[in-house]
């Protein structure tokens, strides 16, 4: 077994950063789950190997314990590690890496086997997870060549313009932006102290709904059926794929009424925070003078969902214009800086404790939450195993529905995490099928 947690036995490495507290604490304990679909039969005779020369390798904290040293600062200490330790354990034990490894071998309606990596939030955010599978997937087609990934460039708005560059131009912009900060800011801080989202058919309400059961299911769809809509309207991706699940999760919550009933919902959209965008490799991230791409390092943004006006005269591209309006103006208005400095300020003055319990509000006060995370364009594989698809979702949070999408070989899987017994799964991803099916018909009925 691996040693009881034991401060003297072995060396502190860096410190735990205060959002990984946050989502180690006794208010919150939040994880990543990662599942591989694989294309053939597993044999899990390599995995041990794998984990040891390619997976432990990846980062310092796959092989350390969260301890307080003697002043009660939490820093991350290396450990020994009992492979064997890690593979299909339900639980996360404190006295191990907080990771484990689930392999399924009998095959389902997607897959022949699957392979799930469990890693606690407090080990680092998507982007990590990202790099961390990457580092131990090859190209199935040339494991000599490295992976590629979509292009991030986004379709010029033309709304903007050069003529914009003066100062007394750049006035009005300036005010606008400040007041959008405290306005957003003071947003923020009520959606996480006071003001709770309305009770709905996304959001039960219900307390410790993070200790309920849950029901996880997924979706594909075409990458190039969202670039049509994309390129139609002149937006990213990410504006079309966050309208569409706008607009089904409405669609979702008006089944079977007789009128409009617009419950006041919003989604705490998840944004990487980093400088760089592009995936490193193992061996960048371990360099003495690396940028520090590891851990968590990401903002929330509280988005309003916007609200059906009318069935019969219902426009879905509307959606994509306001999602896009929406995430922008947050983006922009500096209230993710604030928000950053009350974290600290709450951390510094009163403890990681309260700060979790302030993060946890948040959550719990908000409808849904949204992530997504890009994936590489070429067939991967895992010790010679064909990954036919992938998906991640993070469990463990008091939302009663969380949505997480990837991009793999030209589709994009999302992934729905549902308070069981409470959401309906097929209804709401039939919703989200038919508002995919309206936006791709009205955006080709755009001349």
């Amino acid at each position: 077994m691996v040693n009881e947690l034991n401060v003297e036995d072995g060396e502190y490495s860096e410190p735990v950063s205060p959002t990984a507290q946050y989502f180690n604490s006794s208010v919150l304990s939040v994880c990543i789950l990662a599942v591989l679909d694989s294309e053939i039969p597993i044999d899990d005779s390599p995995a041990l190997g794998l984990l040891k020369h390619v997976f432990l390798p990846i980062s310092p904290r796959f092989s350390s314990l969260m301890a307080e040293d003697e002043n009660g600062v939490k820093h991350w200490k290396k450990v020994e590690v009992k492979l064997e330790d890690h593979i299909a354990m339900e639980q996360l034990p404190h006295n191990r890496p907080l990771w484990n490894i689930h392999i399924i071998k009998y095959p389902t309606s997607n897959a022949a086997g699957n392979i799930i990596f469990k890693l606690h939030h407090s080990l680092g955010d998507g982007y990590s997870l990202m790099a961390a599978l990457l580092s131990c997937l090859q190209r199935a087609d040339n494991p000599s060549v490295p992976l590629t990934f979509p292009s991030l460039t986004s379709t010029p708005n033309p709304n903007l313009s050069v003529r914009g560059t003066s100062i007394y131009r750049n006035i009005p912009k300036v005010l606008r932006s400040a007041f959008n900060t405290v306005s957003d800011f003071g947003w923020s801080l009520m959606k996480s102290s006071y003001v709770e989202d309305d009770i709905s058919l996304i959001r039960s309400g219900n307390p410790g709904v993070e200790f309920k059961p849950v029901v996880i299911s997924t979706m594909t769809f075409s990458l190039d059926d969202i670039k049509q809509i994309k390129t139609k309207l002149r937006v990213t991706i990410n504006d079309v794929i966050t309208g569409i699940i706008f607009l089904g999760t409405r669609l979702y919550m008006q089944e079977g009424r007789n009128k409009l009933n617009n419950e006041h919902s919003t989604a705490l959209v998840l944004l990487n925070t980093r400088a760089i965008r592009e995936y490193k490799s193992v061996k960048e991230m371990h360099k003495p003078c690396a940028e520090k791409v590891w851990g968590n390092q990401f903002a929330f943004l509280h988005v309003s969902i916007p609200e059906l006006t009318s069935l019969e005269s219902l426009n879905p591209l509307d959606f994509v214009w306001k999602a896009q309006k929406l995430i922008q103006r947050q983006r922009n208005s500096g209230a993710i800086f604030l928000t950053a400095r009350l974290l600290e300020w709450l951390r510094k003055f009163k403890g990681p404790e309260a700060t979790a319990k302030y993060i946890y509000s948040t959550i719990k006060n908000s409808s849904m939450a949204l992530s997504n995370i890009i994936g590489p364009v070429e067939r991967m594989a895992l010790a010679n195993h064909p990954i036919k698809s992938l998906y991640f979702m993070m469990i463990g949070g008091p939302e009663s529905l969380t949505i997480a999408m990837v991009s793999y070989m030209g589709k994009l899987r999302v992934a729905f995490k549902t308070e069981k017994g409470f959401i309906d799964p097929e209804k709401l991803k039939s919703s989200i099928q038919n508002a995919f099916e309206m936006m791709l018909k009205a955006a080709q009925d755009i001349a």
